[in-house]
């Protein structure tokens, strides 16, 4: 089914349409996104990279909680990116509205710190309401991926591919962290090698900043005043 992450509009449709065929959802990979992209703006006029990486699929999955509860079991996987350790949040500029502030790295790395800060947030209420459900997270490590074509490293693709591992690899930290019956609420999934940049999925950590309650709950805040989206938990 069509699904633009970039437009509020499509992600409502999407799950309308969702909801006529099916009554049950056992695992919502939130694994879209860009980056490292030119300053532009989501239909709503959402600096992209926040707008499409975090507060679509905030919106997605808010609007489709109601078939997670009442799923037994159900995951909710978010894919984040080590590129996380270089985010800061600024809940005054947040979308970078005009292009005020904007880089295309701390654009980046504030969408991925968003992605695992609302993954704890989700799963912290998932326990509270005593939902049969878990959040987790997981990245890619360094993927061989059409991400590349959007910035320079094309043009250092031979050494790029040196440090680098396949799509397939990449996919595998989502794969256990959505599969895996082992898989605990806040779980972080990751490659095993140095640098956390390729390899075989374990559990890793994330920083200091994505485990920060506060601004959690600060974030979740204002994605729902974004988009419009409440949870009902």
């Amino acid at each position: 089914m069509q699904l633009d992450l970039g437009s509020l509009k499509s992600v409502r449709n999407f799950v309308d349409e969702f909801k006529k065929n099916y009554s049950s959802l056992d695992v919502l990979l939130n694994n879209a996104g860009i980056m490292l992209v030119p300053y532009r703006t989501t239909k709503e006029g959402f600096e992209s990279q926040v707008g499409i990486n975090h507060l679509g699929h905030f919106a997605l999955t808010g609007l489709i909680y109601n078939l997670i509860a009442k799923t037994p079991r159900a995951r909710v996987v978010n894919v984040s990116s080590t590129g996380h350790r270089m985010g800061k949040m600024d809940f005054d500029n947040y979308i970078y509205k005009n292009g005020k502030g904007y880089t295309r790295f701390g654009a980046y790395g504030r969408s991925k710190l968003s992605n695992l800060l609302f993954t704890y947030e989700l799963d912290r209420r998932f326990k509270t309401a005593n939902i049969d459900a878990i959040s987790v997270a997981a990245h890619p490590g360094i993927s061989n991926t059409n991400l590349i074509r959007q910035w320079y490293l094309k043009v250092f693709k031979p050494i790029f591919f040196l440090t680098t591992q396949s799509a397939y690899m990449g996919a595998l930290p989502s794969m256990r962290a959505a599969t895996d019956p082992d898989v605990e609420g806040s779980d972080y999934y990751g490659p095993r090698g140095k640098g956390e940049r390729r390899g075989h999925p374990i559990r890793v950590e994330s920083n200091g900043a994505s485990h920060n309650k506060e601004d959690a709950k600060k974030l979740w805040e204002l994605s729902e005043k974004l988009t419009g989206v409440s949870f009902p938990i």
